[in-house]
């Protein structure tokens, strides 16, 4: 008998150990990031390319495609494809060198910001990526404050060299000196503009050379050293002087490259290049990945959980109907962030205590999907959502865990959302509840009983139309948006109590969010100042706290 136990221990030992080894090798070839920017940087742009060198698409699309030209892979939303613009994340997962990269496609615009907060939530790992003429934008300085909050590794693409921009020294001054942020140049152009030839390597000295192809292909790559005779016939001598007097200096006053540096986010690796060209993608993309971080150990309520934790869980950070309009789909994202994920296997969900089996788990790529059996740390897969997920809940095996929530920000536009049309509230009804569930925008609530048309919360003006557009296109319900004049939101410290305490309030609106909270609206800041000046012991938040074992109100 004793004989037999010890040959069973000794076998769920050799188990646990080569499950171990093979949780760690995937961790280890694992990258995940996400891509953030102004818009109009070129942000799709890079995605594609990216994607081209990682031989996931045969040829690259464009955002404004033309006649046969084939339209982008991230932007699989009709209204994407219309506007030429990112109005939701997606995620693209794909092969290279033997890594298995999740990359986050963000939003560029800015009235689709709170979608990219959540999104980074995500990520390990994020690339800056920055317009040569313009510099450091508005948008790209916001994003960059959430990375640092969630010490997130940033990585710098400088983009659009072959048009005219600013000297290459002078951007990364702006970014020293207006992101606290030290720089480290991994490559560095010869020339600009018209004049842009390539980039030199500053670790290897090998100067990349490259020759424009046909729109949406791989370009091809002239490897020289600097000491190659046959560097002067592709290479003025005065570009290159001034290349190499600039690396020089570096040299000398530069920040020096130190890893830990830049996975703490105190430090970022700078790239030059273009991607609409595709002048260096290849070099950035091969660098990136040996410089990212792997994925990392995620904080919970209850402590830090590394990766190669045994007990499997994840995080849902994105929620998205309609992705394919045939079947009426409804996906939930989620970040894997310990164990592993098997196929059919059955998990708890954190909220709600109830045990969920997770059949049908899709690998996401665009619009497309896959059915996958196995998906590691820093992976992202779709699951199938009946609507029992929402934003920020936690699945898992083992010992309860539960991963810090995702919160809502301030909204700062607000309209009525009426239905015309009383034929068609079944779906009118069925669209709003589902877009509160994404994220798309936020929906509030008028306390009094007898006005419950839905209140639409956004942070821009195009949040509504697309949530317009959507309600006609996906649901068949036209509708009428009623603007209602205020443009701050606050959520009342410690609930309906305490709003109760201070009595009558003036200059604001008062309304609920879906889970069931005070919001206070107000037409500007001189009437919320007032509002705290008369109240100081109110407590006011501009974000949402997160919410745990509550249900969100329906329409």
């Amino acid at each position: 008998m004793t004989t037999n136990t010890s040959k069973k221990e000794s076998s769920n030992s050799d188990f646990d150990e080569a499950f171990e080894s093979v949780l760690a090798q995937a961790v280890g070839k694992r990258r995940n990031f996400a891509i953030i920017s102004h818009p109009d940087a070129g942000k799709t742009t890079l995605t594609e390319k990216l994607l081209l060198y990682g031989g996931a698409i045969q040829q690259a699309g464009a955002v404004k495609a033309r006649g046969e030209q084939r339209k982008v892979t991230s932007d699989w939303m009709e209204l994407e494809k219309q506007r030429g613009i990112s109005i939701t994340s997606t995620v693209l997962q794909f092969d290279y060198r033997k890594t298995t990269i999740n990359l986050l496609d963000t939003p560029g615009h800015q009235d689709f910001s709170e979608d990219t907060y959540r999104t980074l939530s995500a990520a390990d790992n994020a690339v800056m990526l920055e317009d040569a003429a313009k510099g450091l934008e508005p948008q790209t300085r916001k994003l960059f404050e959430v990375c640092r909050m969630r010490h997130i590794p940033i990585f710098t693409f400088i983009n659009k060299m072959d048009r005219p921009g600013q000297e290459p020294l002078s951007l990364l001054d702006e970014i020293e000196a207006e992101l606290g942020l030290k720089t480290w140049a991994v490559n560095w152009p010869i020339g600009s503009g018209e004049l842009f030839r390539g980039v030199i390597d500053r670790r290897t000295k090998e100067v990349i050379l490259f020759t424009r192809t046909e729109r949406g292909l791989q370009a091809d790559e002239k490897h020289l050293t600097l000491d190659d005779k046959e560097l002067n016939t592709f290479v003025e001598q005065e570009l290159l002087d001034k290349a190499l007097e600039e690396l020089e200096l570096l040299e000398v006053a530069g920040s020096e490259m130190n890893r830990e540096s830049v996975h703490s986010g105190e430090l970022t690796p700078v790239f030059f290049g273009s991607a609409m060209t595709n002048f260096g993608v290849r070099p950035f993309l091969d660098s990136f990945l040996e410089m990212a971080q792997r994925p990392v150990a995620r904080s919970s309520r209850e402590g830090l959980v590394e990766p190669t934790c045994s007990d499997f869980s994840g995080f849902v950070f994105k929620l998205q109907a309609n992705m394919d309009p045939r079947h009426r789909d409804r996906v939930a994202f989620i970040r894997i962030c310990s164990g592993r994920f098997e196929k059919d296997m059955t998990v708890r969900h954190a909220r709600t205590g109830k045990a969920i089996r997770l059949s049908r788990p899709q690998k996401i790529f665009g619009k497309d999907r896959a059915v996958v059996d196995y998906a590691y740390p820093g992976d992202v897969i779709g699951l199938n959502n009946p609507g029992m997920f929402a934003i920020g809940d936690t699945l898992y095996t083992g010992s309860k865990v539960e991963y810090e929530g995702i919160p809502c920000f301030s909204p700062e536009i607000f309209s009525w959302l009426r239905n015309p049309n009383p034929s068609a509230f079944k779906n009118f009804r069925k669209g709003v509840n589902e877009l509160r569930e994404e994220g798309a925008v936020q929906i509030l609530y008028d306390t009094d009983q007898s006005k419950r048309d839905p209140i639409l919360a956004a942070v821009g003006q195009l949040q509504l139309e697309v949530v317009q557009h959507r309600l006609e296109n996906e649901y068949g319900v036209t509708t009428r948006l009623e603007p209602m004049g205020f443009q701050v939101a606050r959520w009342v410290d410690g609930g309906w109590s305490k709003l109760e305490d201070i009595g009558r309030i003036f200059n604001c609106k008062t309304v609920e969010d879906a889970w069931h909270r005070p919001v206070l609206l107000f037409k500007n800041d001189w009437n919320l100042n007032q509002l705290i000046e008369d109240h100081p012991n109110l407590g006011l938040s501009s974000v949402a706290p997160v919410v745990s074992g509550v249900e969100p109100i329906s329409l």
